[in-house]
């Protein structure tokens, strides 16, 4: 979804990004196997806490890093078209494009 929307807009403030959640660290190397969005490990609960995170979530930001919406992967399959688009309409709603 991020060299889509990169690709339909160079200047577009959108980055996805991973964060995993403390104390899985062991599996980061399968997280990005074969992956290219960058991946972060929460060291100490500061993002999960901070964002009521949950395992699968994604969790929208604005510019400011507020948090304005959640969009759960367990509840929505990005292989659904009308999920992939409305997680894409969430992420440019959140930057304005």
């Amino acid at each position: 979804m991020q060299a889509e929307i990169v690709a339909g807009d160079p200047e577009s403030r959108i980055r996805i990004i991973g964060v995993n959640e403390t104390g899985q660290e062991a599996y980061n190397d399968l997280a990005v196997e074969g992956n290219f969005a960058p991946w972060l490990q929460d060291a100490d609960h500061t993002a999960w806490s901070a964002w009521q995170a949950e395992w699968r979530d994604v969790i929208v930001v604005d510019a400011e890093n507020r948090k304005v919406a959640v969009f759960n992967l367990f509840e929505h399959s990005l292989s659904d078209p009308e999920d992939y688009a409305a997680l894409r309409a969430l992420l440019l709603g959140a930057a304005g494009e």
